[in-house]
C-alpha cells in the first residue's frame, strides 16, 4: 500500500463522514414536522416508544443523535426515564439501515440490471439531479438536494475507501492483523475504541464494510467488532449528559449498560457456538451486504433480550445513580435539542404556549380585582408576571441561539413569530401587576368609582376580554378568522378609552368624581388600551405568518383601510360596547 493510497484513503474517509453527515442533517430538516409528529406519538406503551425510535433513527441515520436527543428530552422534563428505554432500543435497530444502503456497493456481476443496482452506475445522477434542486431550489426542495448531493458524496468516499484498501488483500500483515480480531476480546475493543473515536456506529460499520471489501475481514472477525462498535456509540450519549440532571445521566447509562449488556451476552453465545459448532461460515470472507445482516440480526436480537427487561434496566440504573436528597432540576430549554431544529422549535412552541395562558390568565384575574379586591388572586397575578418574564428571558436567548442553526424557511419564519409573541405577551403580564397595582391603591386609598365610572368601567373591561380571547384563539389554534376579528376591536377599544377619559374628566370638573381617582382611571384606561395593542400585534403576527409577510404595521394599515369585513366587524363591536 502507497503513499498515494493510505491519502486516497484519508480523503475516501474524509468525504464518507462528510456525506453521512449532510445526508442526516438534510433529512432531518426535510423531515420537520414528521420528526415531531413521531416523536409527538410517545405514550406510556414500550412498543410505541421503541417504533419511535426506530423510526427516528432511520430518518436521520444517526442512533447517536437519537439518543442525544432522549437525553435532552429527559433533561427537559418533556419524557420519563421509563419512556426513553424503549427508544434507545429501537434506535440501535433503526441505525441498521445505513449499513444496509451502504452494502449496494458491493453488488457486483455482468448483468445489466445487476450494474444498475451498483451506486457507481446511478450516484452521477443522484448528485447533478441534486445540484439543481440546491441551486434552483427553496425550502424543501433545497433540503432534498442536500439529500441527493450528501448521499452522492457518502458512496463515493465508500468506493474511495474501497479501492484505496483493495491492495491490502495480498498483504500477508493485514490479513494477520484480522485473523487477531477473531479473539472476541480484541475484535470488541476495536469496535468501541474506532466508534468512540468517530462518534458513529453507521459510519464505523461503513469502514468494516470498505475493509471487507478486500476479502481479508472473516465473520468471525466482524461479529465481535460489530458488538463493539454498538457499545462505543455510546461515547456521544455519556459526553451529552455532562451537565444535565440525574435522570438524563440515566438515560445515557441506560444506552451504555443496554449495549455493554446485549454485547456481554451475545459474545458469551457466540464464542460457546465457535467452541462446541466451529461453523465453517466464521472462517468466510465477510461480504457488504453479510456485515449489514450481522448487523441487523445482532441489534435485533439485543433487542428481542432486554426488550422484556426494561424494568430491571431502569432499576439497575437508579442503582449506578441514586436519589439523593438534594431535589432534581428540569431544564425548560436544552440545547441539545438545537441539533434538531424542528424538535427545538415544538419545545418552544409548548413553553410560548404555557407563556401566553399565563399571561392571559393574569390579565383576567386583574381586571376581576378591580371589581372585587382578593388577595390569593393578588398573590397569583404576581407570580404569573414572575413566570412570563422567566420564560421570555430563557426563550428569547434560546431562539436566539436556534436562529444561528440551520433553519429552513419555515422554521425560520416561526423561529421570528415567536420571538415576536413573547414580547407581547411578557408585556400584557406586566399591565396585569400594573391594574392590580391600581386596585391595590384603590383599596388602600379606600377609593371608590361612581355609579356612572362603574359601569364604563365593566364595558371596557368586558371588550378587553373578548380581546384576550381573540388573540389567544388566533394564536393557539392559528385561527386566522379569531384573528382579523381583533384590529377592528382594538380600534374600538382605542375610541372608548378616549370617550371615557373624555367622560371621566367632565364628571370630575361637575365634581361628581374626586381627583385622585381621576388619576386611577387614567392608569387603568392606559394600561387596558395597550393590552389591547399587544393583543392585536398578536394576532397581526399570526395574519403575517400564515401570508409569509412579516410587516405587521402596513398589513394592518391596509386591513383598516380597504377590507370590508373590517368595518362590518367594526360596526358589531362598536355597537357591542357603546357608551
Amino acid at each position: 500500500m502507497t503513499i498515494f493510497d493510505v491519502l486516497y484513503l484519508i480523503g475516501g474517509l474524509a468525504l464518507f463522514l462528510f456525506g453521512m453527515t449532510l445526508m442526516g442533517q438534510a433529512l432531518e430538516r426535510r423531515a420537520g414536522s414528521g420528526l415531531k409528529s413521531l416523536i409527538g406519538r410517545l405514550t406510556a406503551r414500550k412498543t410505541t416508544g421503541l417504533l419511535t425510535g426506530l423510526g427516528v433513527t432511520a430518518v436521520i441515520q444517526s442512533s447517536s443523535a437519537t439518543t442525544v436527543m432522549v437525553v435532552g428530552f429527559v433533561n427537559s422534563g418533556l419524557m420519563t426515564l421509563r419512556q426513553s428505554i424503549p427508544i434507545i432500543m429501537g434506535a440501535n435497530i433503526g441505525t441498521t439501515v445505513t449499513a444496509w444502503i451502504l452494502s449496494l456497493a458491493g453488488i457486483s456481476g455482468d448483468n445489466f440490471f445487476v450494474e444498475m443496482l451498483q451506486p457507481t452506475s446511478w450516484t452521477p445522477i443522484l448528485a447533478v439531479i441534486g445540484l439543481l434542486f440546491y441551486m434552483a431550489g427553496k425550502g424543501k426542495k433545497k433540503d432534498t438536494g442536500l439529500i441527493l448531493l450528501g448521499f452522492a458524496v457518502l458512496m463515493f468516499g465508500m468506493d474511495s475507501m474501497s479501492s484505496s484498501v483493495a491492495g491490502l488483500q495480498n498483504v500477508p500483515q493485514f490479513r494477520e492483523m484480522f485473523l487477531a480480531f477473531q479473539n472476541p476480546i480484541l475484535g470488541i475493543a476495536v469496535g468501541a475504541i474506532l466508534t468512540g473515536i468517530i462518534q458513529s456506529s453507521s459510519a464505523s460499520v461503513g469502514i468494516l464494510q470498505a475493509l471487507a471489501s478486500t476479502g481479508a475481514v472473516t465473520y468471525g472477525a466482524a461479529i465481535p467488532i460489530i458488538m463493539g462498535q454498538n457499545i462505543g456509540t455510546c461515547v456521544t450519549a455519556l459526553i451529552s449528559s455532562i451537565g444535565t440532571n440525574k435522570n438524563a445521566r440515566r438515560a445515557a447509562l441506560v444506552h451504555l449498560s443496554f449495549n455493554v449488556f446485549g454485547s456481554a451476552v451475545w459474545i458469551t453465545v457466540f464464542c460457546i457456538v465457535r467452541a462446541l459448532v466451529s461453523p465453517a461460515i466464521l472462517n468466510d470472507p465477510a461480504s457488504m451486504s453479510g456485515i449489514a445482516v450481522c448487523h441487523s440480526i445482532f441489534n435485533i436480537a439485543c433487542t428481542c433480550l432486554m426488550f422484556p427487561l426494561t424494568g430491571l434496566l431502569e432499576k439497575w440504573v437508579y442503582f449506578l445513580l441514586p436519589e439523593s436528597n438534594k431535589p432534581d432540576e428540569e431544564t425548560e430549554l436544552d440545547v441539545r435539542m438545537l441539533a434538531s431544529p424542528a424538535l427545538a422549535i415544538s419545545r418552544c412552541r409548548e413553553l410560548l404556549d404555557k407563556m401566553a395562558k399565563t399571561a392571559v390568565g393574569a390579565l383576567k384575574k386583574s381586571l376581576d380585582v378591580v371589581k372585587e379586591y382578593n388577595e390569593e388572586a393578588a398573590k397569583e397575578i404576581r407570580e404569573a408576571e414572575d413566570e412570563t418574564d422567566h420564560i421570555e428571558d430563557i426563550l428569547g436567548s434560546y431562539l436566539v441561539k436556534l436562529t444561528a442553526t440551520n433553519l429552513n424557511p419555515e422554521q425560520s419564519e416561526q423561529a421570528t413569530e415567536y420571538m415576536k409573541l413573547i414580547g407581547d405577551y411578557e408585556r400584557i403580564g406586566d399591565h396585569a401587576v400594573n391594574i392590580l397595582e391600581s386596585a391595590e391603591e384603590m383599596k388602600d386609598k379606600g377609593i371608590k368609582f361612581s355609579a356612572y365610572a362603574e359601569e364604563e368601567y365593566y364595558i371596557i373591561a368586558s371588550a378587553i376580554n373578548e380581546i384576550l380571547d381573540l388573540s389567544y384563539q388566533a394564536f393557539k389554534g392559528n385561527n386566522l378568522e379569531a384573528a382579523r376579528k381583533t384590529e377592528p376591536l382594538e380600534q374600538v377599544i382605542d375610541n372608548l378609552k378616549e370617550t371615557l377619559r373624555t367622560r371621566h374628566i367632565l364628571r370630575v370638573q361637575k365634581g361628581e368624581c374626586s381627583i385622585e381617582a381621576g388619576f386611577i382611571w387614567t392608569d387603568l384606561l392606559t394600561n387596558l388600551e395597550r393590552v389591547s395593542d399587544h393583543c392585536s400585534n398578536i394576532s397581526g403576527c399570526i395574519i403575517d405568518t400564515a401570508e409569509h409577510n412579516m410587516d405587521t404595521h402596513k398589513n394592518m394599515k391596509d386591513i383598516r383601510e380597504s377590507d370590508e369585513d373590517f368595518k362590518i366587524a367594526y360596526g358589531i363591536f362598536s355597537s357591542r360596547y357603546s357608551v
